[in-house]
């Protein structure tokens, strides 16, 4: 039975693309807060070398059309209006309030930094879909002193799907990624 539950646990780590690289999730077993903060630097999208050319690209193919502004302004507003409310949403409800993450939160004595490293962000034509997906490492460390690093753990190619296959929105599609990346991260701890 025991070899089977460690069979198990290794396959969904491996699945899911866990990579512990420095502590432990033990360490994290009585921490009732989080600060909460997203970092997008160095962010790759796709097969694109950079952010930047992905956004050159997307916004010379809707320069036409006269959206391309509106492309870009969108493409940063959905971090802080999608992205960061879903995985906060979705983490928090896994605890029932027992432990709690969020911006701004000046009283957590632990920080949880979610760096995104990868996006894909997915699309769907009617006839063809593809789901988003994300790369992140997350870093839990005291806020106090950041060199004090509980966690540091990799997660590859978190799925964001949904919507019955109404997902036409790159936004919505990305920030079901973020959501399945918090609930994959909340599971780790328990």
């Amino acid at each position: 039975m025991k070899k089977t539950l460690a069979a198990l646990l290794f396959i969904s780590a491996t699945v899911f693309g866990q990579d512990v690289s420095s502590g432990s999730f033990k360490k994290l077993k009585d921490i009732t807060e989080y600060n909460l903060v997203f970092d997008y630097t160095g962010l790759i999208v796709d097969k694109f070398k950079s952010e930047d050319d992905f956004l050159a690209d997307k916004m010379k193919k809707r320069a036409e059309k006269g959206t391309s502004e509106d492309f870009k302004t969108s493409w940063f507003n959905d971090r802080q209006k999608r992205y960061e409310p879903k995985f906060i949403e979705s983490f928090n409800k896994r605890f029932d309030g027992r432990v709690k993450a969020d911006k701004g939160l000046t009283s957590a004595k632990y920080t949880m930094k979610v760096k995104t490293t990868w996006i894909h962000p997915g699309y769907n034509v009617g006839v063809s879909r593809s789901d988003a997906k994300i790369n992140a490492t997350i870093t839990v460390f005291e806020t106090a002193n950041p060199s004090n690093i509980l966690l540091e753990v990799s997660y590859e190619k978190m799925h964001g799907d949904g919507a019955f296959g109404y997902d036409f929105d790159s936004g919505y599609r990305i920030s079901e990624a973020y959501a399945k990346l918090a609930k994959e991260f909340a599971k780790d701890i328990k």
